[in-house]
């Protein structure tokens, strides 16, 4: 296969990279194409079903239900910046993505999956004032606040990977052109570049920073919620409030505990099969799961579906 390169003085630069890790399509490329062409369309549908829904059932027109259509409508463009290259790479000969190409897709990837991260602490924040203040919930969760903590959570996201976006962009790459991941990320195409990137560590202390502040803040909200719930004298009591955040902690755990597993790892490597794994587990697993556990652990999300579909339905029989 070609690569592209340009000659820089004594230096040739890579100008595109090579996934490595996706086979030929006679070496079995297809039976991977269809599962996460499946995946992928029922995560876009799963997400937008779940968003128009908020958008159009007053009953939905809560502060959680608007932290969650927020959450899908994000899912949907996470998995758009990295999953349509994959199903190209498994059925086309063409494996390669360009330096551009790849910088664009880790910038909205690492954007969006901090703003989801946000998104999810200003969700353990309303479920905590819920229950643990219901009196001052409607004064303290007003649409404006919500309003402004989406806004905030998008501002953080889209800011904070910016300077390391344009520092990777200022770096020769020489050399090989592997990248030895299903998708374009720091560390695989850093290990690239032909020059010092020491200072990759101090940028990764930071993001390890950003992940330990948004998981301390939603765990601490968590624990004082469970005291609280353990603490009621009535059981219907209990269920009821426990089941409001079983399906938020579910995405919680799912979403940090991968993030954990793929970019708190310091020093420590694994092997490409199970860097993959953990990848396929972080870009594709846990956005497919989040549809599933708000629509089958919530009674009031799936009452909103069924009634969307049974006006569609009788829209139709209308005309």
């Amino acid at each position: 296969m070609m690569t592209q390169l340009v000659s820089n003085g004594n230096q040739t630069l890579v100008t595109e990279f090579l996934f490595s890790m996706f086979p030929q399509l006679y070496e079995g490329g297809l039976l991977f194409f269809i599962p996460l062409l499946l995946v992928y369309i029922f995560i876009i549908s799963g997400n937008l079903v779940i968003f128009i829904a908020v958008q159009l059932d007053m009953t939905l027109h809560t502060p959680m239900y608007f932290f969650i259509s927020v959450l899908s409508f994000l899912e949907i463009w996470y998995t758009t910046t990295t999953i349509p290259n994959m199903l190209s790479c498994l059925i086309s000969e063409k494996k390669t993505i360009s330096l551009a190409g790849c910088l664009m897709q880790m910038y909205f990837f690492h954007s969006l999956g901090i703003t989801e991260g946000c998104v999810l602490t200003a969700m353990a924040i309303d479920r905590y004032i819920a229950i643990c203040h219901p009196l001052r919930y409607r004064t303290i969760m007003t649409p404006k606040l919500c309003i402004q903590l989406t806004a905030g959570s998008c501002l953080c996201g889209f800011l904070l990977v910016l300077p390391e976006i344009a520092w990777i962009a200022t770096l020769p790459f020489c050399g090989s052109n592997q990248i030895h991941q299903i998708f374009c990320d720091f560390s695989p195409v850093l290990s690239l570049a032909c020059t010092d990137t020491s200072l990759v560590v101090i940028v990764d202390a930071i993001h390890a920073v950003e992940i330990l502040a948004s998981f301390l803040v939603i765990a601490l909200s968590y624990t004082r919620i469970i005291i609280l719930i353990l603490g009621m004298p009535s059981a219907e009591g209990r269920h009821k409030a426990f089941s409001t955040c079983a399906a938020h902690l579910a995405v919680f755990l799912l979403f940090f505990g991968s993030v954990a597993v793929m970019y708190l790892r310091f020093s420590a490597t694994y092997s490409v099969f199970w860097d993959t794994v953990i990848a396929v587990t972080f870009v594709i697993l846990a956005p497919f799961l989040n549809p599933i556990i708000y629509s089958l652990r919530n009674k009031d999300m799936k009452h909103a579906i069924g009634r969307l579909f049974h006006q569609k339905r009788a829209g139709r029989h209308e005309k």
